[in-house]
């Protein structure tokens, strides 16, 4: 024993930095931009049928432009960094909030199709500029002992602005009697779910001019003043402040910035553990998770539910989601990353699996669509215990091993290459689902079965487990 309780819970007290809930704070500003992330991505959702109605296109061209987004996603991810050192990470969010706030006000008010596809390419940019700067600013400014649950504000805003997303629409389809294309104050519903994101993005923005800059950069530029004081504000007045700046600066120097080359290797152009980062993003996207995110209302208003109860669906969807994340942030380092994504992986194949059958039942008779009673309340489990295991597995778990099973001199560009598989896989995803949809629901779900099924050997064969071992011990 190292002393009595009290003495210990006055060492732990002591430990703990003096400001916590300023850093908290700083973290839920940084943050914000992942609500965004979640709220841009999900919003479509509850448009889809009011914008192919409003300009009257085929399920192939609908869903590029539904996907356009994604397209902005790939470019904003793969500039945010380098704009972010050079004009520092607070201007790259505040760039970000500018280009969420013109995305909705512009997707609100488009008057051709193209013109709403430009704006949901501009959106994507600010989702990838998010999707990059905000994890890497709170790693920059929280202290070491908080940075991992603080990291996790991230992940969590992005589940929480999916929600809020599907909750707007909900609302607002309410207020227009179930009508997507009803008229609220001279535009139509689907307009009004596109343009409320305006409100967080400007919010977002003005935040953001009342947090420090990162520490690391501010050393970077030569501001050593200001670096001490974001230093002491962040991690108390206890810390040596010029020991901390040694370190920072220390550790830049050293930095090497891994080049596309360095991935290279063998016969099978990347080396075996880039490919192995591939595989898991692009298994998470191809199970069909966004199809969920993405095309939920008109999923359910095709198998004939009414427009309120589908849009009620997408919401509890959301919360689950929710649910599912915070399940995965509490056993992540548990029980270790792969028996969490195995779990993950059988939950899927069956709740897709039970989902492709029910929606095997579909009838259509005149224009009226349907699912007998029991398939239909199959259909809804299904799909919510599909959100709830990958939410729990993938959602969050590839990310983690994405960020530790890299070795460190390949570990940014690793990343880089493996998130951008991942928006080319969401991206296949989003532009298939309505065509195959209008062809065979079932076989759709069917599609995504057998990738959840595939993932299990790929898993168990090649996805090493982290759990446990310092970032240096990946080589």
């Amino acid at each position: 024993m190292t002393g009595t309780p009290q003495a210990q819970a006055s060492e732990g007290r002591k430990a703990r930095p003096e400001h916590l809930s300023h850093v908290i704070f700083i973290a839920a500003s940084a943050a914000m931009g992942g609500f965004l992330f979640g709220y841009d991505s999900a919003v479509i959702n509850g448009a889809v049928v009011g914008i192919r109605d409003r300009f009257e296109v085929g399920p192939e061209l609908l869903a590029q432009v539904i996907a356009a987004a994604l397209i902005g996603c790939a470019i904003g991810a793969a500039t945010a960094g380098r704009i972010a050192d050079r004009i520092g990470r607070i201007r790259v969010m505040q760039i970000a909030a500018v280009l969420f706030t013109a995305s909705g006000i512009g997707s609100a008010l488009p008057f051709a199709l193209w013109d709403l596809a430009m704006w949901r390419i501009v959106g994507g940019v600010a989702i990838g500029m998010a999707s990059v700067i905000a994890p890497a600013y709170i790693a920059e400014v929280s202290p070491s002992v908080y940075r991992g649950r603080l990291a996790s504000f991230q992940q969590a805003a992005i589940v929480t602005g999916i929600a809020v997303s599907q909750l707007v629409n909900w609302s607002i389809l309410t207020i227009a009697d179930g009508d997507q294309r009803g008229e609220i104050g001279g535009l139509e519903a689907w307009q009004w779910m596109l343009g409320v994101e305006a409100v967080p993005a400007v919010i977002y923005g003005l935040v953001s001019f009342v947090i420090p800059e990162s520490p690391r950069y501010l050393i970077s530029i030569g501001q050593y003043a200001q670096a001490r004081t974001v230093l002491r504000d962040v991690e108390g007045k206890a810390v040596d402040l010029d020991k901390r700046v040694v370190e920072i600066e220390e550790n830049m120097r050293h930095e090497r910035k891994p080049s596309f080359k360095d991935l290279l290797g063998g016969r099978f152009l990347f080396l075996p553990i880039v490919w192995i980062g591939i595989g898991l993003s692009v298994f998470q996207q191809l199970v069909g998770i966004n199809v969920i995110f993405y095309y939920s209302s008109s999923l359910w208003q095709s198998v004939g539910v009414n427009p309120e109860s589908s849009f009620l669906y997408s919401f509890e969807t959301s919360i689950v989601n929710i649910i599912g994340t915070v399940i995965a942030m509490l056993f992540v380092d548990r029980i270790g990353r792969k028996p969490l994504v195995l779990i993950g992986s059988v939950g899927m194949a069956l709740s897709l699996g039970l989902a492709a059958w029910a929606f095997s039942y579909k009838t259509e008779v005149g224009d009226q669509v349907s699912l007998p009673s029991l398939q239909g309340t199959v259909a809804l489990f299904a799909a919510n215990f599909f959100v709830l295991f990958f939410a729990l597995s993938w959602g969050v778990v590839v990310w983690v091993l994405l960020g530790e099973m890299f070795p460190g001199k390949i570990r940014a560009a690793a990343l880089g290459v493996a998130a951008s598989a991942q928006w080319i896989a969401n991206w296949l995803i989003t532009v298939t689902f309505p065509t195959l949809s209008d062809w065979n629901l079932s076989g759709a779900y069917v599609i995504y079965t057998v990738f959840a099924v595939l993932s299990i050997p790929f898993i168990l064969k090649w996805v090493p487990e982290t759990k446990g071992k310092a970032l240096e011990e990946m080589g």
